[in-house]
């Protein structure tokens, strides 16, 4: 996996656990502090032109083969990187990214069953960039799919219901335990500006001299 010359910073969770709200308010206090021009913010699936579509595949329609959606994950990542990523680490730019590498290891691992050591192979041969700093907000999943039914009509990864999320929230759990230098974990029960405060200081230290 390859450095990169700026800082990468990514948010990750189950779904309805506050990822875009805590990515909003850190792109804010970093614009503030560097400028507009020195942050890029972005997504996955679906960060860059034309990720859209790949993005409406992988959340509104069914694969038949179980390795299709990961696949489909890969292509939008390789893109997403080429074209937006990575020339904004190349120029020094603080990248915020929701969702990454680790959500593709919850996910598709522990929540579809495909080997971990597989897709972390097909990581290391796309050249994959690894986050400097990932914040995961850990919410208990009865919790988060509460949040998620109540927005109104679920996406295929969010309807599979309460016990995908718990097979999902064990995989970022082993995540952080294995990589606890590189993912934050966070109390996704504590109230949101509790949750920023506590972002904004890590982000603080890791960016000091």
């Amino acid at each position: 996996m390859t450095k990169n010359n700026g800082v990468f910073l990514t948010l990750e969770g189950i779904d309805g656990c506050g990822k875009t709200t805590q990515a909003r308010i850190l792109v804010g206090n970093l614009v503030s502090r560097f400028g507009k021009e020195a942050v890029f913010w972005t997504k996955e699936p679906g960060g860059w032109p034309g990720g859209e579509k790949i993005r409406e595949l992988l959340l509104e329609h069914g694969m038949q083969h179980p390795l299709s959606e990961l696949f489909l994950f890969l292509a939008d990542r390789c893109e997403h990187i080429r074209r937006e990523v990575a020339p904004a680490l190349s120029s020094g730019r603080i990248v915020v990214c929701e969702r990454y590498i680790d959500s593709t290891l919850a996910y598709q691992s522990w929540g579809r069953g495909i080997s971990s050591e597989k897709i972390e192979d097909l990581f290391r041969w796309c050249c994959f960039p690894v986050p400097d700093l990932t914040f995961w907000i850990d919410l208990p999943p009865g919790k988060a799919y509460h949040r998620v039914s109540r927005r109104g009509s679920p996406d295929r990864m969010e309807e599979k219901g309460q016990s995908f999320l718990e097979n999902v929230r064990e995989g970022f759990l082993f995540l952080s335990r294995r990589d606890p230098e590189r993912i934050v974990s966070l109390d996704g029960n504590n109230d949101i500006k509790t949750i920023a405060r506590e972002i904004e200081r890590r982000v603080e230290v890791f960016l000091s001299p």
